[in-house]
């Protein structure tokens, strides 16, 4: 990896951290509670290990294979990394889910939270978990529908035991995010809720405004995809 792209790093995540900075300065948040995660999805390793160098501690990925590959040795080297799991989960790798995540963003179904519930049992793991909700109803989307939230909520960490932290989203892009960014804090707010995954590099600023404090940022940090 040469110098310019080491560089280029450093200059992005200064610049996002400044965006983060004034975003709460302006809507009177407290830095501290926002969680930048660099999204690392077909970013090289070398790439990531710069951006560990510079502070970065949460990572997300995507793909359960890429991330197994990438991630086991880079996670053994650095114990303080906390991995998000961001992408769709299928029930059948709820396995390898829950050996290398420490967080998932994504549980949107019931047969994933009882196969989540059964892997979180057998390997005596306990990850943080967030329920994805489909804000702006896309048919072609996953996630929970947000009048169907409390339910589902109800099922998966009474009936599943699960670690439920937070509600994400990713709104339509055709679309403002702030008044879907809005509705998610106020279901959260409704089932007591604290923590709130949304935001992109093109609307993290709306979403810490409207209290967001995991923000999943990739191609402005890392540049574009190997």
């Amino acid at each position: 990896m040469n110098n310019e792209n080491i560089n280029q790093i450093e200059r992005n995540l200064f610049l996002i951290n400044q965006r983060i900075n004034q975003a709460c300065k302006i809507y009177s948040k407290n830095k501290s509670d926002v969680n930048l995660i660099a999204v690392s999805k077909k970013q090289s390793t070398d790439k990531i290990y710069q951006a560990i160098k510079f502070g970065v501690t949460n990572f997300g990925e995507n793909y359960i294979k890429e991330a197994q590959e990438k991630w086991l040795e880079i996670k053994k080297e650095n114990p303080q990394i906390k991995l998000h799991f961001i992408g769709n989960l299928q029930s059948n790798k709820a396995s390898d889910a829950v050996e290398l995540f420490d967080f998932i963003h994504s549980l949107d179904s019931q047969k994933l939270a009882l196969e989540l519930k059964k892997e979180i049992k057998k390997q005596q793991k306990n990850p943080e978990i967030f329920v994805q909700v489909n804000i702006s109803e896309e048919p072609q989307k996953g996630g929970i529908l947000p009048n169907e939230v409390s339910d589902f909520m109800y099922f998966a960490k009474n009936e599943c035991g699960l670690n439920i932290v937070g509600l994400m989203c990713i709104p339509n892009p055709e679309e403002r995010a702030s008044p879907y960014f809005a509705l998610l804090n106020k279901i959260a707010k409704k089932n007591n809720l604290k923590n709130l995954s949304m935001g992109m590099t093109a609307d993290f600023e709306e979403a810490i405004a409207l209290d967001a404090n995991y923000i999943r940022i990739g191609t402005a940090i890392f540049g574009e995809r190997t």
